[in-house]
């Protein structure tokens, strides 16, 4: 009995390894409130982990990206300059094999989004991987729900039923965006982009090695000052849209991926059994 439990014990240290060894580590990279972003995250998404790093003045080196996180969360609050260099390094990352997911406010500083009031500087060389140009205007500042019909089944959309961005300054902050050739939309906007097309909520696309996911919703707006009361300002399955996209970024955006023990843990199980085996032999006698 005694050992039983031991066995017992080892498996479940082993199954806990294995969702440690799954657990995506997230950075997340804005001109603002990235700290407080990856701490909401962090609090709602325990799956995960989360660092926050100001990108406002500088950014980090490619081999440092490589080595402490997956996938990156890239979002913006208010243009800013750095932007070009940001999204140059964040190009690399993805083309490395590792996963970038947008958020609002993207948008606002893609190269195309030239027919609002905002002039943009660009996230130069992401821009020719990334999963969405703008409607030509970005952010709707409108109300964004989440088209009920327009949910495909996928990873992406798991437990997604609902999500929507209800108020913000001067408006709410979602949506305004159109889908490229070649990029996959897993769930739409209600209102359609300034173009009269879709707007799309959740999208991806895959370019080589690099897979960039974007979510159209401000992934920061839990931590807003203003406007960042959940369930008045923003509802739904907001904090499962954002794990969903970590969890596939894990995986470099591949659908059949089926998950596995790490090494050791695997190591572990096989010394369990084994030994569980030995103890039992003598249960079985040769005749």
């Amino acid at each position: 009995m005694l050992f039983t439990f031991r066995l017992l014990a080892a498996v479940a240290v082993a199954c806990a390894l294995a969702t440690a060894a799954h657990a995506a580590r997230v950075g997340v990279l804005s001109n603002k409130l990235a700290a407080a972003t990856a701490a909401d995250f962090a609090a709602k998404i325990p799956a995960h982990t989360f660092t926050g790093i100001d990108v406002s003045a500088g950014v980090p080196t490619l081999d440092v990206l490589l080595a402490n996180f997956d996938v990156l969360l890239l979002y913006e609050d208010g243009v800013f300059a750095n932007a070009t260099a940001v999204g140059n390094r964040a190009a690399e990352f993805a083309s490395g094999g590792r996963t970038v997911v947008l958020g609002t406010f993207y948008d606002q500083d893609r190269s195309d989004a030239t027919g609002g009031v905002i002039t943009p500087h660009g996230w130069g060389n992401l821009e020719a991987i990334d999963a969405n140009t703008t409607d030509g205007i970005g952010t709707a500042y409108a109300v964004r729900t989440l088209a009920a019909t327009a949910i495909a089944r996928h990873p992406l959309t798991r437990g997604v039923q609902s999500l929507a961005a209800l108020r913000g300054d001067p408006g709410p902050y979602a949506g305004g965006n159109q889908a490229k050739p070649g990029s996959v939309v897993v769930a739409a906007w209600s209102q359609p982009n300034a173009r009269g097309g879709i707007d799309p909520a959740i999208a991806y696309k895959i370019t080589r090695r690099a897979c960039v996911i974007h979510v159209a919703i401000a992934p920061h707006y839990g931590v807003l000052p203003t406007f960042g009361t959940f369930g008045v300002d923003f509802s739904g399955d907001f904090y499962r849209v954002w794990k969903n996209a970590f969890d596939f970024g894990r995986l470099n955006c591949r659908e059949n991926s089926i998950p596995t023990l790490s090494d050791w843990a695997l190591a572990m199980l096989a010394l369990a059994l084994a030994a569980f085996a030995f103890a039992n032999r003598r249960s079985f006698p040769l005749r």
